[in-house]
C-alpha cells in the first residue's frame, strides 16, 4: 500500500522510459461510442517512438471486428497495429480446448450475448442449441441489451447452474461506460454463475494467458520495461500487477465517480484520494494520469 499514487500530466513525462506499451481501449481511448479528446494526437507520438504497443481490451469480439470499430471511430490501422482482444482469446480457446477444463464437455453450447459477437464462432466445430438443458457451454459475451440487469438473467443462470453447465466467459468486466452510461458485461454475470454454484472459465485481463500472447506479439519485450495503461483496477491494473509491470491508472474512466478529482488536478490530495479507493479495491497503480493524452 502506498498512501499517495503520483498523477502525471501527460505520457510523454515518462515515455522514454518504457520499451514497449500496454492500452486499454474503453475507457482510455474510447468510451464505446467516440474517441477521447487527445488519444488520437498520442497514439501519434507513441507511433512515433518506434516502440511496439498493443491495444488489450476484455471486448468479447474478435480483434478484426475490433479494429472495423477502431476506423469507424476514426483511428487508422497504423495506429493500432496489434490488437489483443479477450473475444479473441475466447475464439482460441473453444477451437483448442487445451484445459482440462474442458475434459468430458460436450461440443454444444448456447450463447449468451448479442448478435454483433456471433463471429466468435464461424468455422468453429460446435453446435448451437435453443437451451441450456442441451448444452455443453454457455458461452457468455455479456447481455442482449445495453438496458438489461443481472436480475434480468436469473431464472437462465439458474437453470445452467442447476444442470452444471460451464460458463465460458468472454469478457472478465464487470462494466463499462458506453456514450456516458453504465452497463453490465459479461462478468456481471459471470460473478452471479459463481455465486449459483456455476463453473466459469475466464479469458481476458487480469488473467495472465492473455497478457502471453499480447508480449509476444510485441517480440517479448522485458516486463520491467513495459507500461500498462488502463481504467480499471479489477482488470487492467491487477493483471499488470500479478505480471509485475508498471501501471499507469487513467482516472476519468470507469472509476472516475469514485475518485471524484476535478479536471487538471494533479495535487497531492488528489493522488491520496486515488490511494483511498485503491485501499479499498486492494489493488494499487504505480500512477496515475487523468485522460491518455501526450
Amino acid at each position: 500500500m502506498t498512501d499517495q499514487i503520483p498523477i502525471i500530466s501527460g505520457l510523454s513525462d515518462l515515455v522514454s522510459e518504457f520499451d514497449a506499451f500496454i492500452i486499454d481501449l474503453w475507457g482510455v481511448v474510447h468510451d464505446g461510442v467516440t474517441l477521447y479528446p487527445g488519444v488520437l494526437n498520442c497514439l501519434k507520438k507513441i507511433n512515433e517512438t518506434g516502440k511496439p504497443y498493443a491495444m488489450l481490451t476484455n471486448a468479447p469480439r474478435r480483434a478484426d471486428a475490433v479494429r472495423v470499430s477502431m476506423d469507424h471511430m476514426g483511428v487508422p490501422k497504423n495506429l493500432c497495429p496489434i490488437i489483443m482482444s479477450s473475444g479473441e482469446a475466447t475464439r482460441l480457446g473453444l477451437e483448442k480446448m487445451r484445459e482440462e477444463w474442458f475434459s468430458g464437455v460436450s461440443k454444444t453450447y448456447v450463447h449468451m450475448g448479442p448478435a454483433r459477437d456471433d463471429g466468435l464462432f464461424d468455422n468453429l466445430d460446435l453446435k448451437l442449441v435453443d437451451t441450456v438443458a442441451d448444452a455443453g457451454l454457455i458461452v457468455n459475451t455479456g447481455p442482449w441489451g445495453d438496458e438489461e440487469t443481472v436480475e434480468d438473467y436469473e431464472i437462465l443462470l439458474c437453470e445452467g447452474a442447476n444442470a452444471e453447465v460451464k460458463m465460458v466467459c468472454a469478457n472478465p468486466d464487470l462494466e463499462v461506460i458506453r456514450g456516458g452510461r453504465r452497463i453490465i458485461c459479461a462478468g456481471a454475470l459471470a460473478k452471479r454463475y459463481e455465486e449459483l454454484g456455476g463453473d466459469v472459465l475466464y479469458y481476458g485481463k487480469p488473467y495472465q494467458p492473455i497478457y502471453n500472447s499480447c508480449l509476444y506479439k510485441m517480440g517479448d519485450p522485458a516486463l520491467g520495461r513495459v507500461l500498462a495503461i488502463g481504467d480499471s483496477l479489477r482488470t487492467d491494473i491487477a493483471g499488470a500487477r500479478n505480471l509485475q509491470i508498471t501501471s499507469l491508472l487513467v482516472i476519468g474512466g470507469i472509476h472516475g465517480e469514485e475518485f471524484g478529482i476535478g479536471a487538471g488536478d494533479i495535487s497531492t490530495a488528489a493522488g491520496k484520494r486515488i490511494s483511498a479507493v485503491c485501499e479499498a479495491e486492494g489493488v494499487f497503480p504505480d500512477m496515475a494520469i487523468h485522460h491518455l493524452r501526450w
